[in-house]
């Protein structure tokens, strides 16, 4: 049994726990919060273990990192350090290359494996764009999300200070294009213009057009149903026009978190090192004997 501890408890938390319950060959020794006292959020996870250090849990394999991606790749060398994998869905597309170096770096030292930007994108959509360009290798890929909420846009609003509540929404104008309609409850004595400034400056967003909406309450908006629609056009060989396209409609914290799951498998076969999901065979993430899988798939 893969020895799992899940880190940070919120949406993508709970989605782990459940995949984790779900997996005949993992088995989930505790939550790891900062704080671990019996608030209302731990009376959720009545019979789980939760501590304020991993070292309280004994034994464990694998690390699935549910904190906000700014605060992953600390965290990450942190476990490392301790000879823990870790696994995790960072998601600011423009860091990663630099995240996972460093991240190798620790992996190597302390001789352990780190699977990093392990959602769906940055995750299984990044091995559909791969697998696309295998197959037409000339060509344009143009991936168009949502319409759906956006988790790590909406926490990156929420961490300005100022800022009590908020939704980010992505739309989807085509070729890759991509509209965030942001939504904030703000706290009495701030200014929206400065909070408006603020999130079209930060990192997720200052790529995309922007719009902020002031509004009472964001809980009467939220929905974690997302999607993508992936395209690629190009050349197979020396053929043209070829087309081919992938289509989802999820909940979006679900499908994070069993990716993160069997991504967890994958790391008990792998080299130490830091990996992103396109360099991890396909067949390591999913449960039973190689045999049987290829029996079954191929």
């Amino acid at each position: 049994m893969i020895k799992i501890a899940v880190v940070g408890y919120g949406n993508i938390g709970k989605a782990v726990i459940e995949a984790v319950n779900n997996a005949a060959d993992m088995e989930l020794v505790g939550v790891v919060r900062r704080n671990s006292s019996l608030d209302s959020a731990c009376k959720e996870l009545d019979g789980i273990k939760v501590v304020s250090e991993v070292e309280q849990l004994g034994k464990v394999d694998v690390a699935v990192l549910c904190t906000p991606s700014r605060l992953v790749p600390h965290y990450a060398a942190e476990y490392a350090k301790k000879g823990i994998c870790t696994i995790d869905s960072f998601d600011i597309h423009t860091q990663v290359p630099t995240y996972r170096k460093e991240q190798n770096t620790f992996c190597i030292e302390n001789n352990t494996v780190s699977i990093l930007s392990a959602g769906w994108d940055p995750g299984s959509d990044s091995v559909v764009r791969a697998l696309y360009e295998a197959m037409a290798p000339k060509g344009l890929t143009y991936t168009n999300f949502g319409p759906g909420r956006s988790m790590g846009h909406s926490v990156a609003v929420k961490a300005i200070e100022g800022v009590e509540d908020a939704l980010s929404m992505t739309i989807p104008l085509g070729t890759g294009i991509h509209r965030r309609m942001v939504y904030v409850k703000i706290k009495e004595g701030y200014s929206f213009a400065e909070i408006e400034k603020k999130i079209k400056q930060d990192d997720y967003f200052v790529h995309d057009e922007t719009h902020v909406v002031q509004v009472d309450d964001v809980n009467q908006l939220n929905d974690v149903g997302h999607g993508v629609n992936l395209v690629r056009k190009g050349v197979s060989g020396a053929t043209h026009n070829q087309l081919f396209e992938f289509n989802m409609r999820i909940n979006n914290p679900a499908l994070t978190g069993q990716i993160l799951v069997s991504c967890a498998r994958a790391a008990m076969k792998m080299k130490h090192g830091a990996y992103t999901m396109i360099e991890i065979p396909p067949v390591y993430y999913l449960e039973g004997e190689v045999d049987d899988l290829v029996m079954r798939l191929v």
